[in-house]
């Protein structure tokens, strides 16, 4: 295995469907700018209730990727 450099961010994802689907969300949305996206981690999640039901989920995500040689 080479030795690698990795940038960590972090980014926050929603979805109206469940916290997986607003994972899926961010990092879909991500990767159409960042190459190389290695791993993530969810750090935090939220919900947003409208009228005593949930109406969206949040989820914050460090991402880590490395970087081009």
């Amino acid at each position: 295995m080479a030795e690698h450099v990795y940038k960590k961010i972090e980014i926050v994802g929603s979805s109206p469907q469940g916290m997986e689907d607003a994972v899926h969300n961010a990092l879909s949305r991500a990767s159409t700018t960042i190459r190389n996206i290695r791993w993530f981690e969810v750090t935090e999640t939220r919900g947003y209730v409208e009228e005593g039901k949930i109406a969206h989920w949040q989820v914050t995500l460090k991402i880590g990727f490395t970087l081009e040689e």
